[in-house]
Parts: structure tokens; sequence; C-alpha cells
């Protein structure tokens, strides 16, 4: 699950973290990289030394650039934290977004309603807070599986801190 509830004492807030999938690993976006850049060089062996390979090295070359530019974008955009804070007074989301945009809001414990909205929403199981000056949704990146269960453990968790 991309979602992690660090083990807190008794009488410290709890603490929800969510992030998204990230299926390559920095090792695996280094092995995709060198492979894509031998399987493109392996056709310009047999022109090695003509005029052509320096007409086609360019082209590989951006060929090459353009799908490592791709990845580290796509990558970056993965870069998304949300951390909810949870104690008996305060509900507190705070989402990071990729570019180090910081988004907060907050309501009162008490106040705070877990809505899922199971079709009409961006994603199916959509889930969202409601209790503060505007409605937030959580975990939109989680699939539908991960918010029920995302749903179900945080329900449990503010009974029992009402």
């Amino acid at each position: 699950m991309p979602y992690h509830w660090p083990s807190t004492t008794p009488d410290s807030p709890a603490t929800l973290r969510l992030w998204p999938h990230r299926s390559l690993a920095p090792r695996g976006f280094v092995w995709f990289i060198g492979g894509t850049a031998a399987l493109i060089a392996l056709p310009l062996m047999a022109v090695l030394a003509t005029p052509i390979f320096w007409g086609l090295l360019p082209f590989l070359a951006a060929a090459v650039g353009a799908v490592w530019w791709a990845l580290r974008r796509s990558w970056q955009d993965r870069e998304i934290v949300e951390e909810l804070t949870l104690d008996p007074e305060h509900l507190v989301l705070v989402r990071t977004g990729p570019r180090g945009q910081r988004r907060e809001w907050q309501a009162k414990t008490h106040w705070v309603r877990i809505n899922r909205h199971e079709t009409g929403g961006p994603v199916p199981q959509y889930l969202t807070l409601s209790g503060g000056p505007r409605e937030v949704e959580l975990g939109a990146f989680l699939t539908p599986q991960e918010r029920l269960a995302l749903e179900w453990d945080l329900r449990q968790r503010l009974r029992a801190l009402r």
C-alpha cells in the first residue's frame, strides 16, 4: 500500500503519509536508458565509419535524449506526498505537489466527514474530506481498492478520537 501510519506514542498525533506508485526505480531508470541506447546503437555498427553514420547519429542521440527527458518528467510529476495529521482537536492535510507546491487544509476533528463518491468523481471511489472551509480530495492517485481500504482505516481512527 502506498500509504503508511508511522507508529506514534499515545499522546502524539497520528500521521498518515500517502504517495503514488512508482513503478520505475532509479536503478531501473538507468538500466532502461542504457538498454535503449545500446539497442539504438546496434544498427549504427553496420554504418560505422561512413557518412551515413554521422547523418544518423544526431537523430538517434535525440531519440535517446527525448526518452530520458520524458521519463524524468514523468518521474518528477509523481513526486506527490499527502500528509494527514490527526489529533483529538484538529485534522490537518498538507499536500506537496510535484514542483514543491504546498497546499494545506485543516478542520476540527469533530466536524470532519469522509465522503466517498462511487461515481461522478475524477476517479472511481473518489475520497474527499469535508468539515472545514472547503472539501478536499484524499489519495486520488491510489487505486480504487486502496482508497476503500484507506476510507475504512481513516473512519476507524476518527471514531477512536471522538
